[in-house]
């Protein structure tokens, strides 16, 4: 069974203390067990769910297990939401799927998955660093690494612009099939491009908002330059030479984006490219799918390719998704069994499919599906969004912070608040000082 969870049913799971939404499953002997109940976040590519759902049913069917399957949203926070009441209660689903840091925030409430983890990454290629600084805790694995929902935040071009007032050739830049010729691909270079294209009347499109788009170019960006607010060991690093580099980068782009990206969501920068307005955004290729069906003319001159470089390196922002088990799961061994199936090289190529190219596997074997080079229009267009060459370091906001302060960091928006006081005139020291005093109240809490 399948279904996605309604507002009146997650309106009760929420406010329920009891265990009488989620029943505790009945287990019975039957290969692996009898009952499981599984949440996923809900796709945005309903082929995606399909294709998810049937690799679960096929295991079901092989271990003569009933599954329950829920698909929650992440619109209005559904699934963080369900997270926490599924903690607070210590009943819910067996596995359910988890967002970045939340397998740090529940780390203490989860199953440890070193047993199954160590196999998976035998078979399919160590994990990126990303996933690792997200997923571990004390060196142990609290949850798997799901193919759904992951994806790099991207930049895509649009080449017809990017020719026309910049003089840059993406398609050359990130040839498909081959490796890229992104030398100059630098942060001054971008600036030299945002300004033509700005000149033109086709802005970049990248947001200084407080969702996750938004923090998670601003992130690249600031690590780009070496700039850390906290670094790994919990020291407080904003009054650097590599921060205030950082700030007076943002200060130049700022000027040349929308007038409005200070309020800019999640939806924003899809909406600026699929609109035609925009020669850059940064984003997964989701903008680029909606363009194919909703504008093709625009979606058939989109280019996907590497961010650029600063002087500390080229980063890239890696948004993971995790499937966890929780501590008080009654059906741990049946989990277990159904995240080792779900981690196969066939699950996830099938998975990374049926998303359209969306989803980006955290495994190192998995840069180089045919999905990826095959996609179109036009043909190649996301050949270089997996990073086949390993010429981008993938990255989070606020990393490399301890977790729990990065989370704050990344929450609560600091790098683009940072960016906007700067913008809009306010004194480097004081812009410092004030992120400096935040950091110090997220090592509070």
């Amino acid at each position: 069974m399948s279904r996605r969870i309604s507002r009146r049913q997650f309106a009760a799971a929420t406010a329920m203390s009891s265990v009488a939404f989620f029943a505790a499953p009945h287990v019975r002997s039957a290969y692996v067990a009898g009952k499981l109940s599984i949440g996923l976040w809900d796709h945005f590519v309903p082929e995606a769910n399909k294709a998810s759902g049937d690799l679960i049913q096929e295991w079901a069917a092989k271990e003569k297990v009933e599954v329950q399957i829920d698909y929650i949203t992440t619109q209005g926070n559904k699934l963080l939401l369900t997270i926490a009441a599924e903690a607070q209660a210590r009943a819910g689903h067996d596995i359910l799927a988890m967002s970045t840091w939340r397998p740090h925030t529940h780390a203490e409430q989860l199953e440890p998955v070193n047993d199954i983890m160590e196999p998976i990454i035998k078979q399919n290629g160590e994990v990126n660093s990303v996933v690792q600084y997200l997923g571990q805790v004390n060196g142990r694995w609290m949850a798997v690494p799901a193919t759904a929902g992951s994806q790099i935040q991207a930049s895509c071009s649009r080449i017809d612009l990017m020719k026309k007032y910049a003089g840059i050739d993406v398609q050359d830049m990130y040839p498909a099939g081959g490796p890229p010729r992104a030398d100059n691909w630098t942060t001054e270079t971008f600036l030299k491009v945002a300004e033509a294209c700005h000149r033109g009347g086709f802005p970049f499109g990248i947001g200084l908002g407080e969702t996750i788009d938004s923090v998670a170019a601003a992130g690249a960006f600031f690590q780009s330059f070496g700039a850390q607010l906290v670094d790994a060991h919990g020291k407080i690093t904003v009054r650097t030479d590599e921060v205030r580099q950082a700030l007076e980068f943002y200060r130049k782009l700022i000027g040349l984006l929308p007038p409005d990206v200070a309020a800019w969501d999640d939806a924003s920068n899809n909406k600026w490219l699929i609109s035609g307005r925009g020669a850059l955004i940064m984003n997964a290729p989701s903008a680029w799918a909606v363009a194919k069906r909703d504008a093709p003319q625009i979606a058939a001159q989109c280019w996907t390719h590497g961010f650029p470089a600063g002087p500390k390196g080229r980063f890239a922002p890696y948004l993971p998704f995790f499937w966890a088990i929780w501590e008080f799961s009654k059906n741990k061994e049946a989990a277990k069994s159904l995240l080792v199936h779900l981690s196969q090289p066939s699950s996830i190529e099938r998975m990374v499919v049926a998303s359209g190219g969306y989803d980006l596997p955290a495994y190192e074997k998995f840069t180089t599906l045919k999905i990826w080079a095959e996609a179109e229009p036009p043909k190649g267009t996301l050949y270089h969004y997996p990073n086949p060459y390993n010429h981008q370091k993938l990255s989070i906001a606020a990393s490399p912070a301890p977790p729990k302060i990065a989370l704050q960091i990344n929450v609560q928006a600091t790098l683009t608040k940072m960016c906007l006081r700067y913008a809009q005139g306010e004194a480097v020291e004081r812009v410092l000082a004030w992120a400096e005093g935040e950091c110090e109240g997220f090592m509070r809490t």
